[in-house]
């Protein structure tokens, strides 16, 4: 009995190891998606404030 218990521990523990895992590894997707969206979204930024700048002024 001692042994099934054991073993179902250990494929327990090794089911949530790799459950953890896929957790890192989502968070890490995420993570470098919110940079790159950062960086995009400090592109658009600087463009528009170029654009605004270059408009001539109302009269």
């Amino acid at each position: 009995m001692r042994t099934t218990l054991r073993a179902l521990e250990s494929f327990e523990n090794l089911l949530m190891r790799r459950g953890h895992e896929t957790a890192r590894r989502n968070a890490w997707t995420a993570v470098l998606e919110d940079r790159r969206r950062a960086v995009a979204r400090t592109e658009a930024q600087r463009v528009l404030e170029a654009a605004a700048d270059r408009r001539p002024a109302a009269t």
